[in-house]
This record gives C-alpha cells, structure tokens and sequence, in this order.
C-alpha cells in the first residue's frame, strides 16, 4: 500500500517535534523515507536486542542502517532515498550479502536516531 506524502510529512514532523529522531540541541535532519521506515519499526512488537537506526558516513554519503533484529536475519543499509544499499551484516553467515563488505569498518560518525523504549 503506497504510503500519503501528506502521512509522512505528519510522522516527521511528530517525531522531530517530540524528539524521537536525532538527539542534543541540534536534531539530525532525517529523509522522509528513513522517518517512515522508523515509523513502521515503532509499530512491531519489541526485539530482543532492541532495534534501533543509526546514521553514518560511509563513502562520501550519509547512510542510515538498521542492525539484524535476530538469528540469521540481515541487517539493512539504506541511502538517503530509502533505496537499500546492501546487507552489510547478519543472514546465515553473518557476513551480510557481500555487497558492502567494507561498511563496519569503513562507516564513520554514528548518530542513533530512534532506538525502542526497553
């Protein structure tokens, strides 16, 4: 189901304005698309180990990444769009999809965006 622009511009001006996204004095600008998904993560039950968005640096870009939520399930990065970059970690391996091998240790600058209330 396609998600009203009108909707998304409401999550993030709420979630901006009650200080779920960014943090300090200074709050994080964050995509349209990322404060949707943020929103969508708010409304599952909670995780074990609790879920959370993190932005970074990584080649150049701000990027934001959501770690695996359990067991053998990928992790996800996304660029500023809300287009999935890649799987840098989690899955059966724990290697990711291979597409970004690099990401844990090249990203830079980690700012969490929302984490679950536990």
């Amino acid at each position: 189901m396609p998600v009203k622009p009108w909707l998304l511009l409401i999550v993030t001006a709420a979630l901006t304005a009650c200080g779920g996204l960014g943090s300090g004095s200074d709050p994080t600008p964050v995509p349209a698309p990322v404060a949707n998904l943020i929103h969508e993560l708010q409304t599952q039950p909670p995780a074990n180990p609790p879920a959370y968005v993190a932005s970074y640096q990584y080649q150049g870009e701000i990027v934001y990444y959501v770690p695996p939520r359990c067991c053998d399930i990928f992790s996800d990065l996304y660029d500023g769009s809300g287009k999935l970059i890649c799987h840098p970690d989690g899955g059966l391996a724990g290697h990711g999809d291979g597409r970004c091998p690099d990401f844990l240790s090249q990203r830079r600058h980690e700012t969490i965006l929302w984490r679950t209330n536990q």
